[in-house]
């Protein structure tokens, strides 16, 4: 899974505070972002041509969440936000990429909220054709309801020009809250989720644009911003051991 794909956890900010749960001051802590090579997700191709390349309909809204189908990724939850979503935009079309335990659960959820035609699972995405698939989404999704840490595939999605809705969980807000704040939505929450996707796609909220999201994630992320502030940690870790 790309989620699982390592990056940089080291950080450049103190925070002046004990981290909750680690016997460590914060002004001991440095945090730097996730690094990604920004230029691997660049996709010479307009949504409609990156949809024609993976056979995916040209004449609806796409949602894409690539996750491992685990009850932490909150898919269960992203399920309930079509239902009620439905209405609003009716050629939604919410696809789930990913292996995983919860596939037969999700399976019986769609079938059960009658969503057969508007959530589909739609297996792996191979690496080679992950940033096309963000490409050709209208909007990706990261629903997780626990446990995160960087969120590398916000960041992906970025790259490629697709804005990332994330919940309000682990390290994925500070992928996108300088981006925009409305990006961010609570984990576990049908409603919100459904509301923020509504929005997005009926064209009541103005989300950042292809151009907005890839300078975005160039200047933050990549390892050509990154790389110099994870040695820069390493220097200073240096230096004050000498002067020790």
């Amino acid at each position: 899974d790309s989620e699982e794909r390592g990056a940089a956890r080291a950080t450049a900010r103190p925070t002046g505070s004990a981290r909750p749960g680690y016997r460590m001051a914060g002004e001991g802590v440095a945090v730097v972002p996730g690094g990604m090579d920004v230029g691997a997700y660049a996709v010479d191709a307009s949504r409609g041509e990156a949809r024609e390349r993976l056979g995916w309909p040209t004449d609806r809204q796409v949602v894409l969440s690539v996750r491992r189908l685990s009850r932490r990724m909150g898919l269960d939850v992203l399920v309930d936000a079509a239902a009620l979503m439905r209405d609003r935009v009716p050629d939604v079309l919410v696809l789930i990429g990913g292996r995983g335990a919860e596939a037969a659960a999700l399976l019986d959820r769609i079938a059960a909220r009658g969503l057969g035609d508007h959530v589909k699972l739609v297996g792996f995405v191979p690496e080679e054709h992950l940033a096309l698939a963000y490409r050709a989404a209208d909007v990706s999704v990261v629903p997780s309801r626990a446990l995160e840490g960087f969120g590398l595939v916000a960041a992906e999605s970025l790259a490629a020009g697709t804005p990332a809705l994330v919940t309000n969980v682990g390290g994925l807000p500070e992928v996108v809250r300088d981006l925009d704040e409305r990006l961010i939505v609570e984990p576990e929450s049908p409603a919100a989720l459904a509301d923020a996707l509504a929005a997005a796609l009926s064209g009541d909220w103005d989300v950042p644009d292809a151009a907005a999201c890839q300078a975005y994630v160039r200047d933050r992320f990549d390892w050509s911003v990154v790389a110099p502030k994870v040695l820069g940690v390493y220097r200073e870790a240096i230096e004050a051991h000498r002067e020790g």
